[in-house]
């Protein structure tokens, strides 16, 4: 070994740090020059805005005067506001009700494309579509006008004989017409869904269809342990974009959270206090109760995965 060499290896032996090749060196610089638009926009688009409303969240804003500190008023106003209270309300009952069925719709329909169709690339494009489009305005007018009192679903009803209601009008209904909208949109998580099955190995199946078990007992006892990963993962993410849900209630009730409050989401209301009242530096405590609120969520989503998610290990 050459003496260089001898001197290399005795300075890692004693934990000093070899100072970097001209090479290395010029790697370190074009890395950083190709990610710095990348940290700029993280500073400008993300960390900046998010340091903003922070700070506001603790003022008197009305977005016309000079924001004005007033500490924690807008934290402890929440405590009385019973319009927020039933917004959380509102968004906990379309999480909870929403996301489950969601995920089993996708899954089921995973099962179903696996079984290996012709031309499936094209039903996987077909699926997808609701994913792309479920949040766009266009889908939110259509499904106001699906569910309308004269609506698709009502002129069945009537050609059944069967007297319909004003579901996005009804109190009772139109929560649940927006449920069903979220669950429709289901080919995002369909797609990983079947990306997860594609990954179990067909020896599993084999063995077990040799010992007798059936299609019922592989789903239990293969199919569904081998998935939780993607599940977990599935769940992790549908929960956070369905506290984000807006447009969906803001176009069904033209704004309003109506009727008698049953679509007021908790981004809506958001909404109505920040660019309706003009009550910016509420809204945006709001903010912060909605990202404190998902990422506990989310850490106790992390903490139960341990007894039910299975990995390889």
């Amino acid at each position: 070994m050459s003496a260089l060499g001898e001197l290399a290896t005795l300075r890692r032996a004693k934990g000093v740090r070899a100072r970097p090749s001209p090479v290395e060196q010029g790697d370190n610089k074009a890395a950083a020059f190709f990610l710095a638009p990348w940290f700029a926009g993280l500073a400008l688009i993300t960390i900046g805005p998010m340091a903003a409303s922070l700070y506001l969240s603790f003022t008197d804003y009305s977005l016309l005067d000079a924001p004005e500190w007033i500490g924690l008023e807008n934290y402890l106003g929440m405590l009385g506001d019973e319009r927020l209270l039933v917004s959380l309300r509102v968004t906990f009952v379309y999480v909870f009700v929403s996301v489950p069925l969601q995920l089993a719709a996708a899954l089921a329909l995973a099962l179903f494309l696996d079984r290996g169709l012709r031309g499936l690339a094209i039903y996987r494009s077909v699926y997808y579509l609701p994913s792309l489009l479920g949040g766009s305005v266009a889908i939110a007018i259509l499904w106001r006008q699906i569910f309308g009192t004269s609506g698709l679903i009502n002129q069945l009803l009537a050609a059944l004989g069967v007297q319909g209601e004003g579901w996005v009008s009804h109190p009772d209904y139109a929560l649940g017409t927006l449920v069903v909208l979220n669950v429709w949109t289901f080919g995002a998580p369909m797609i990983i869904f079947l990306a997860g099955l594609r990954q179990i190995p067909e020896t599993y199946y084999e063995a077990s269809a040799i010992d007798g078990a059936g299609r019922l007992r592989q789903f239990r006892s293969i199919t569904l342990p081998l998935l939780t990963p993607i599940v977990f993962f599935n769940l992790v993410l549908q929960v956070i974009g369905a506290f984000q849900s807006f447009t969906q209630a803001f176009v069904v009730s033209g704004g309003t959270g109506g009727p008698v409050d049953s679509t007021l989401f908790y981004t809506l209301y958001l909404y109505q206090t920040g660019f309706t009242n003009l009550d910016m530096g509420y809204a945006s405590a709001m903010a912060w109760l909605l990202l404190v609120i998902t990422g506990v969520l989310t850490a106790v989503n992390f903490l139960l995965s341990k007894y039910w998610v299975f990995y390889d290990d």
